[in-house]
């Protein structure tokens, strides 16, 4: 569309501008600097706590929907495998490579861009547009400190890679540390209580049990053990075993359950890390999702977690370009096509959307 171009070109600078700047979880500051400097350029008043910031459309009217459209500003730490510098912005055979280009500042840059084309036309709803921080590490300071100033929010488009392709749930996501206990004894004589042996039957049952209610969209509840540590010397019985479990529930168990189940079936003791990120999504005949299956697009549940685990009291869609396959990967590229495409299948979506 021609009277997206200027915008899709603008998304581009602004991509390349902000994978010149390291922006790890806790660390966005110079980024936030930098998205709320250019919208302030585009005429808008920003709003800022820590590093998030925001902003409303200019026709925001008291008592109209309003739409949330957010992406994070922060990015995973740079392994040791990239054959190329992170921070340097380089387009090679259309591809935009850098850390943090595909998850998600291709979907961060195009979200903005669409927030900023929507204002050409008039919409019945009210827009806010958001970069969040913390979405890497699901930290306190991201979007959960900053909902709350936000206003009523009646639905919301997270900007993750999803090849534009409506994620309509996700998983949610606990972490469990698990310890077993047994008691010390000499590995050559028949004593003591081998913790690892325990640990062992739990770990079983972790592999193997499967949860009654499995999702149609989501599929089952997955357990995973992902760490293990025990033993410190060859010829002592270990009377410590630890392991860590990843859980990625359906919306039919929410992470409190889930943990009172999985608590009750393990000789090990069992502890939360938190039961914030539980399942998230929104229902098949809502507008926005007939919106999107009137322009063809396709659906899916997807079994990795984001800030959409976090949003409270609204209905959620996962979306945006680029592809999940090459998040947190060594040479991380967006093609540059697929912000094209992804600002163009956003206006499209919701440019006079009814809701």
């Amino acid at each position: 569309m021609e009277k997206l171009e200027k915008y899709i070109n603008l998304a581009t600078d602004t991509l390349k501008q902000l994978i010149a700047i390291p922006s790890y979880s806790k660390e966005e500051k110079q980024v936030a600097d930098l998205m709320e400097n250019i919208l302030i350029n585009q005429g808008y008043k920003t709003n800022r706590k820590k590093n998030n910031v925001w902003v409303y459309s200019k026709d925001y009217m008291e008592g109209r929907p309003t739409l949330l459209m957010n992406s994070h500003l922060d990015t995973v730490k740079a392994s040791d495998k990239w054959t190329k510098d992170p921070f340097n912005p380089l387009i090679e055979d259309e591809k935009l490579y850098g850390l943090g280009s595909n998850d998600a500042g291709g979907c961060l840059v195009s979200l903005m861009a669409t927030f900023l084309a929507l204002e050409q036309e008039n919409q019945s709803y009210n827009r806010v547009f958001v970069a969040s921080a913390e979405e890497e590490n699901s930290g306190f300071d991201g979007f959960e400190c900053v909902q709350s100033e936000l206003g009523k929010l009646d639905v919301g488009i997270v900007g993750e890679p999803t090849l534009m392709d409506m994620a309509i749930a996700e998983k949610g996501l606990m972490v469990l540390d698990c310890e077993a206990e047994g008691k010390l004894g000499h590995a050559a004589r028949n004593e003591g209580i081998n913790a690892i042996s325990i640990a062992v039957e739990d770990i079983n049952w972790l592999q193997t049990y499967k949860f009654e209610k499995e999702s149609e969209i989501l599929g089952q509840v997955k357990l995973t053990v992902t760490q293990i540590d025990a033993g410190h010397q060859h010829n002592v019985v270990p009377a410590s075993c630890k392991f860590v479990v990843d859980v990625r529930t359906n919306e039919h168990y929410s992470n409190e359950v889930a943990y009172e189940f999985i608590k009750n079936n393990l000789k090990s003791k069992v502890t939360a890390r938190s039961f914030r990120l539980n399942s998230s999504g929104i229902e098949m005949d809502h507008p926005l999702i007939k919106a999107g299956l009137e322009m063809g697009m396709n659906w899916y549940g997807s079994p990795t977690t984001s800030d959409q685990a976090i949003m409270i009291g609204f209905p959620t869609l996962k979306l945006g370009p680029g592809d999940s396959a090459r998040s947190h990967t060594a040479d991380e590229f967006i093609y540059l096509d697929e912000i094209k495409n992804g600002i163009e299948k956003y206006f499209n979506l919701l440019n006079g959307l009814k809701f």
